[in-house]
């Protein structure tokens, strides 16, 4: 039996009109539990229209370990959701990190629905003490969440950026089921944070 306090716990937030079983978050999870690390995708409440204060109440609810061998994942929608949580939360401890995947904090130009998400300002410095390690993933050919809200959060967290030429929004539909670049980052993040 392990101790409970040094189990790695992985979180994976989905984003907008998504599920638990779309996309490459499946895979994820798959891979990570073969390495005997803990996963709840959470299955984030009406993502077809969602609502900040439901979004974060989920989270609140939904996260129970929260110290240093604790992760998060976000994808689109789900980064900025992270993000606010964190503003919410008591941390008792730095995280061990975060990774986002075309991940935004400002107002997405082509989807207003979702500006209630981005409103109100993030206080970066509460994000860093709280995340040891963050890294932003994006691509340049994304047509969802223009590259350059995906390099602006990166700048805004001083997390790592990894940009792909060819990646899309990294969905399903973009021919995504497996993102083995998360899986090798989030393993190196955890490695370094022995």
């Amino acid at each position: 039996m392990t101790n409970l306090q040094n189990q790695k716990q992985v979180y994976i937030i989905h984003g907008y009109t998504a599920s638990p079983t779309d996309h490459w978050f499946p895979w994820l999870q798959d891979k990570l539990q073969e390495d005997g690390v803990s996963v709840n995708i959470l299955d984030m409440p009406n993502s077809q229209a969602p609502k900040l204060n439901e979004w974060i109440e989920h989270l609140l609810q939904n996260i129970k370990a929260l110290h240093k061998d604790t992760y998060f994942i976000g994808h689109s929608l789900g980064c900025v959701s992270i993000l606010r949580y964190l503003q919410q939360v008591n941390i008792p401890e730095p995280l061990g990190g975060g990774i986002f995947v075309s991940g935004f904090a400002d107002p997405v130009p082509s989807l207003p629905s979702l500006d209630e998400f981005t409103n109100d300002h993030l206080s970066y410095q509460q994000i860093m003490d709280s995340l040891g390690a963050r890294v932003v993933i994006a691509s340049k050919d994304d047509a969802i969440v223009p590259f350059a809200l995906s390099k602006k959060l990166a700048e805004d967290m001083q997390a790592d950026f990894h940009e792909v030429d060819h990646g899309g929004h990294f969905l399903q539909s973009d021919g995504f089921t497996t993102l083995p670049m998360v899986y090798q980052v989030l393993i190196e993040m955890m490695n370094e944070n022995r």
